[in-house]
């Protein structure tokens, strides 16, 4: 008996990891016009609630939260070998995307939340949608789900399947946690860049859940969609789709905003050139993580990481990357003299023989540099 999650995973498994959560009654079949299309650029996960599709029922129990599928979600991650990750949800899928970047941002770099809440509207009606379901299955609710899930006319059997054969106990205590879940308050501490999906015509989770998250959490962008209802992503696949790639995306955008400010266009513009069908992946890693998700922590200043950066190149002796990183320390704002005592401090702490090579790149580069203001930047003395 496996004590994680049914899963399936797709796409190059280098690629970026993407986990896609689903909603109460549903199975990993919510993602199957979304999934596919998604792993073209990421490895893309997608689990089962506890009880639900391949998911053991005994993943969970009565009085469950979301914390407690949320930890789920971690373990599958680590067994992965998935540190850091994207992460889009649908629903109590949300919920679970929201907990994990509140309490745990370390691991979450992107987060998508479709069609759910900060808060499901209190216990009461959880609770009793739990006691029924505990009492005379899952038919009820599933009889009634298309008019939850969707637009008049439009239903996806397999989904209505998947709600009806979902186990009762694990099904009452995912109501559970939807009872338990009240997030408004922590809105705010969430960091990672953020995308809110709404369905116009969602009854269970109107537009302006998804407002009350995106007017909430510093950044967060918002897209309704028309003629969608809860479960949007059935619903309009490809507006879906749109949506989630146009997000998942900006990190690599960022990235390559942020490499362009810092090392310039001319540098960035000789390095896509060399870029060939066998170092484009190597590239996309650089302009997507370095640069979009390193460099652009605001933890440490750029003229911080321009240090940083210079040390750890005098370290190991990258004499072209530290040529580059000099130029790019003076755009972050570091004086010739600031660079000099970098370079002076890596003579005690690193050797002086590095420190002297150091000081030749440094004093060249800062000489062309001077010469191209019409000053005198070369200053520095060689060790």
């Amino acid at each position: 008996m496996s004590r994680l999650p049914h899963h399936r995973a797709e796409g190059s498994p280098s690629a970026p990891p993407l986990l896609l959560g689903p909603s109460l009654g549903t199975s990993l079949a919510l993602w199957d016009r979304v999934a596919p299309e998604l792993s073209t650029t990421h490895r893309v996960v997608r689990w089962d609630l506890p009880g639900h599709g391949g998911s053991d029922a005994s993943l969970i129990s009565a009085g469950a939260t979301v914390g407690d599928l949320a930890a789920l979600v971690l373990a599958l991650a680590d067994e992965l070998g998935i540190d850091r990750f994207a992460y889009a949800g649908v629903s109590l899928g949300g919920a679970v995307g929201l907990h994990l970047a509140v309490h745990h941002p370390e691991r979450v770099g992107d987060l998508a939340v479709l069609c759910s809440s900060a808060h499901f509207g209190g216990p009461g009606p959880w609770r009793e949608r739990a006691a029924l379901v505990r009492e005379e299955g899952t038919a009820g609710v599933a009889a009634s789900a298309p008019a939850r899930w969707f637009t008049p006319g439009f239903s996806v059997p397999r989904l209505v399947r998947d709600n009806r054969d979902a186990d009762p106990e694990a099904y009452a205590a995912c109501c559970d946690a939807l009872a338990a879940f009240d997030l408004r308050e922590r809105l705010r501490d969430i960091s990672a860049p953020t995308l809110l999906i709404a369905g116009r015509d969602d009854p269970a989770t109107p537009p302006a859940h998804l407002r009350e998250i995106a007017d909430a959490v510093p950044g967060a962008g918002l897209v309704e969609l028309s003629g969608a209802s809860h479960l949007a992503v059935a619903e309009r696949p490809e507006a879906v789709l749109g949506a989630l790639r146009a997000h998942f995306g900006a990190g690599e955008r960022r990235g390559m905003e942020v490499r362009r400010q810092v090392l310039g266009d001319a540098h960035v513009d000789r390095a896509q050139a060399r870029q060939t069908p066998f170092t484009a992946r190597f590239q996309d890693f650089i302009a997507r993580y370095a640069w979009g998700e390193i460099w652009t922590d605001p933890t440490l200043t750029r003229r911080e990481r321009s240090m940083v950066t210079l040390t750890a190149l005098v370290a190991h002796g990258h004499h072209d990357e530290l040529a580059m990183h000099v130029r790019a320390a003076l755009g972050n704002g570091l004086t010739p003299q600031e660079i000099g005592a970098v370079l002076q401090q890596c003579a005690v702490y690193v050797g002086v023989p590095a420190a002297n090579a150091a000081f030749a790149v440094a004093q060249r580069v800062l000489a062309e540099a001077g010469a191209e203001r019409g000053g005198e930047e070369g200053a520095s003395p060689g060790a």
